[in-house]
């Protein structure tokens, strides 16, 4: 295997000319992230049933030392010291957090009878490890009920760590914003395979631990890998002002849709005078569009509602925590990191409208935006998750679209035949490679990558082509001061190095959310799955479907290439459970035998659904990213 190589000059010269323009307050966010320590368990270690070991800090040791390795951004080595502080904290008597257990943070509130548990991150072992902890020193109380700040799924996945099922079947109170279940299902289902193979780059999921590969994601230090689950909520919180009083916990909620996430809510707790900001307000700059793919987030309103935050909460707020990152204490600290993240998304999007509307397209406005003084002086402003190149480009893709105007760039060639065209240009591979080993000896690293991209996808199977590239995109990734451009940068290194081996069957990814969907939206997801091609040869088909497990009977059929579902009260052709349905798409059960072991009963309907299953496609999570 093709290992990393070290930073280059030129590398290490970006390195140095960054470090000097760093700012000055090293230290004060260490105080704050080590402020209210209870105690950890070594490593933060969460075990599965089998003994394996889902999540584990002690790969990160090497971050203990305080100077950053050449082939590390020192901003980011800051950072990932920082997010590598793990443990339980006392937030403000009554409020707990448990920090560095998974990529975000869980919450405690001490209720009258049990605890209210606020995101109960990725996976259920971590969930539950972290409630352990708790329950160690708050003592062995329930949890009263969960909430969900919003629907990305580091912040629910690991529900059942901190419910049982048993909680869930008896209705326990999971309390989430209005649209939570709609924006997890397209989010993180409907284009969930993708979605997830590419954050395996974003999150560095398959490089090795150390300062030539994965080192922090800005944002928190890595992803669980243990049981992740989607259950849906009971109760939606519909408007600002709405109040509860959950376990004798008074709670006073702010809606903010189309922020960092299509449904999220900020909430405070007047008792405890503790603001929570979801993910809306966390110590970086988060992403306007995020790499893994989703859609594009509004900058105006994001800070819009920030401002709103500080009307409604500012003037109660003695302490201002979050789902990821470290508490501000302090009604003016709190308020005046407010003002400045407010002022942060405003400014991205103010400025580049700006720009478009002098003419300038998205790169170029990505080239040229800075921050003001003010705002480039904190620590909590810095691209360590977003970044400002990639947050302009989100600004121009919600307002104009991936169009940039040139007629040139209306229709281009795909990579492989742009490819193969441009080194035709060049003058062959010998030619174009010359080019791009003369800009990686010049530090070009960007130019490199540029270049010799076209060869890689014009002839993948040319070595030295691909190892060239790796080696680019080697050095910019130790450059980055985001975690995930690292992570890109060095897993699409990796990957070029040592090829992904061709599965003759499909390797899909994690399938625990489809098992749990609600009939409909599991039938919805179905429907990206209907290939169009083949469907649109077939007759069409329709079939009365029940779900042994919801009660629910739909009618389903395929008419011009398309699957649809509707309710129906008619008698059920087919009846089965949720996830013998998901077995039979994804191939772990056959039709036959499942109406012989009785999963499956026909009443007629088996033909169709069979006729169903063969027009429906196989996802492979490992598809090919940076080659053809």
């Amino acid at each position: 295997m093709d290992g990393p190589k070290d930073a280059t000059a030129a590398t290490r010269a970006a390195h140095a000319a960054l470090a000097a323009t760093l700012p000055a307050d090293w230290d004060s966010d260490f105080a704050d992230a080590r402020r209210g320590f209870i105690d950890t368990v070594p490593d933060a270690k969460a075990f599965n049933a089998a003994g394996r070991a889902v999540w584990d800090l002690s790969p990160f040791a090497f971050e203990a030392d305080p100077q950053s390795p050449e082939t590390v951004n020192p901003s980011l080595w800051r950072q990932a010291r920082l997010n590598l502080i793990h443990g339980l904290f006392e937030v403000t008597p009554g409020i707990y957090q448990v920090r560095g257990f998974d990529i975000s943070n869980i919450t405690f509130i001490e209720g009258e009878k049990g605890f209210v548990v606020i995101d109960p991150l990725v996976s259920a072992e971590p969930a539950a490890t972290a409630l352990a902890l708790m329950r160690k020193h708050r003592g062995d109380k329930p949890v009263s009920a969960v909430i969900y700040t919003h629907s990305h799924v580091d912040h629910y996945g690991g529900i059942r760590g901190v419910l049982s099922q048993a909680d869930i079947d008896a209705g326990a109170q999971i309390i989430a914003p209005e649209g939570f279940l709609e924006a997890a299902v397209a989010e993180n289902v409907m284009a969930g395979n993708a979605m997830n193979r590419r954050a395996t780059y974003m999150y560095g999921a398959f490089l090795p631990r150390g300062p030539k590969g994965h080192v922090d994601s800005g944002l928190g230090k890595a992803t669980s890998l243990g049981q992740v689950d989607l259950v849906a909520p009971n109760h939606a919180i519909t408007r600002t002002g709405e109040q509860m009083v959950v376990d004798g916990v008074e709670i006073v909620f702010q809606v903010t849709p189309d922020t960092e996430a299509p449904a999220e809510m900020n909430f405070m707790f007047p008792r405890h005078k503790a603001l929570c900001m979801a993910e809306n307000c966390t110590c970086h700059l988060h992403n306007l569009y995020t790499p893994r793919g989703a859609q594009v987030r509004d900058a105006s309103a994001w800070s819009r509602y920030i401002e709103e935050a500080i009307g409604l909460f500012g003037g109660g707020t003695d302490v201002l925590f979050a789902s990821h990152h470290w508490p501000k204490w302090g009604g003016e600290r709190a308020v005046a990191f407010l003002r400045q993240q407010r002022d942060l998304y405003k400014y991205i999007h103010d400025q580049t409208l700006r720009m478009a509307n002098h003419g300038m397209t998205p790169l170029e406005i990505a080239e040229v935006l800075a921050l003001p003084p003010s705002l480039a002086a904190e620590w909590h402003t810095r691209g360590y998750y977003g970044t400002l190149n990639h947050n302009a480009k989100a600004v121009y893709q919600r307002y104009l679209g991936w169009f940039d105007g040139n007629p040139a760039n209306l229709h281009k060639h795909p990579p492989v035949e742009a490819g193969k065209r441009y080194v035709d240009l060049a003058g062959g591979a010998d030619a174009l490679l010359a080019k791009g080993r003369a800009a990686f000896e010049a530090g070009d690293y960007r130019w490199t990558a540029e270049l010799v991209n076209h060869l890689v996808f014009a002839d993948p199977d040319n070595a030295e082509a691909r190892h060239l590239q790796a080696d680019a995109l080697e050095q910019m990734g130790y450059q980055a001061e985001s975690g995930p451009w690292r992570a890109f940068y060095l897993t699409g290194a990796q990957e070029l190095r040592n090829p992904i081996a061709p599965s003759p069957v499909a390797r899909q990814g994690q399938l625990g959310q489809m098992r749990n969907l609600p009939g409909d939206k599991l039938l919805e997801s179905l429907s990206v799955r209907l290939n169009g091609e083949a469907a649109g040869k077939a007759p069409d088909l329709e079939f009365t479907l029940a779900l042994a497990d919801t009660g629910e009977t739909f009618r389903v059929w395929v008419e011009n290439a398309v699957l649809h579902h509707a309710p129906t009260d008619a008698t059920a052709e087919v009846v089965l459970a949720r996830g013998t349905l998901v077995d039979l798409v994804i191939g772990e059960a056959t039709l036959d035998a499942a109406v012989a072991d009785g999963r499956v009963t026909d009443a007629g309907g088996a033909k169709a659904l069979g006729d169903l299953l063969t027009l429906l496609d196989r996802f492979d999570f490992f598809f090919a990213i940076v080659t053809p």
